[in-house]
């Protein structure tokens, strides 16, 4: 890709491209077995690459798992996540979540939680089912592709921000291929894990795994609809041309 060649489409096409790309991008909790060519999966990280990140440091690492390897991965993950006594005793490699949760984030986490075990039928203190949707995790929903991602552990807190930046143009470029994808920190309690399996170097941290391939729409799951605030409720405007003097 040539970063210098004219937008291929005239300004209101481009616009509205670019602003379907992120809005449609959502997580996807099912996906179809149909494969997703190497190819389609190297464009998308060919296009990734151009985040932005401080000073160009590009922090990113990516490993992609497709067929034996991603099954092998996810066999092995399946049997300590039924082990409640070895899983419970495994930790993160970072703090995600908070942990103490408060208003209104607190809210948002618990409405989507149950907005999905609502559409599935799982009712609360059902922990068996709980406990099984969230094993879909580790087989990817059943995604043909799985992605790690990895940072040097050397690296600062601005790296895991400029990697935010990256895993978002992976999303936003996985949509404008009309490929669904599901950013997952499911998988960080499992790291060490992760990092035996596909000989991840001892010096590269695991910041999160990814679903990548085509939603089956077909699915209950993925008609949750996670709402969002509106630009009023997170933004504060500082207009300094409407202030007079005496």
């Amino acid at each position: 890709m040539n970063r210098m060649m004219a937008p291929p489409l005239e300004a209101h096409a481009l616009q509205e491209a670019v602003d379907w790309a992120i809005a449609t991008r959502r997580s996807v909790r099912a996906f179809l077995p149909r494969p997703v060519p190497r190819e389609e999966v190297e464009a998308i990280l060919s296009t990734a690459r151009y985040s932005a990140s401080g000073m160009n440091m590009q922090p990113w690492h990516v490993h992609v798992l497709t067929g034996p390897a991603k099954d092998r991965l996810s066999a092995a993950i399946a049997v300590l996540d039924d082990d409640p006594g070895r899983s419970g005793e495994l930790i993160e490699p970072y703090d995600y979540y908070p942990r103490e949760w408060c208003s209104p984030y607190l809210e948002r986490r618990r409405k989507v939680g149950w907005d999905l075990y609502g559409l599935l039928g799982i009712a609360k203190g059902d922990k068996q089912r709980m406990h099984l949707q969230h094993g879909r995790n580790y087989r990817f929903f059943d995604a043909p592709v799985g992605l790690f991602f990895t940072v040097d552990r050397e690296l600062e807190e601005g790296s895991l921000l400029d990697y935010g930046m990256f895993l978002q143009s992976v999303m936003v470029a996985a949509r404008g291929r009309n490929l669904h994808t599901c950013p997952q920190a499911a998988f960080l309690k499992f790291h060490r894990q992760i990092a035996d399996l596909l000989d991840i170097p001892a010096g590269q941290m695991l910041v999160c795994g990814m679903s990548l391939g085509y939603a089956d729409t077909s699915s209950v799951e993925n008609a949750l609809v996670t709402e969002r605030e509106p630009v009023s409720a997170f933004t504060t405007f500082h207009d300094t041309s409407k202030e007079t003097t005496a």
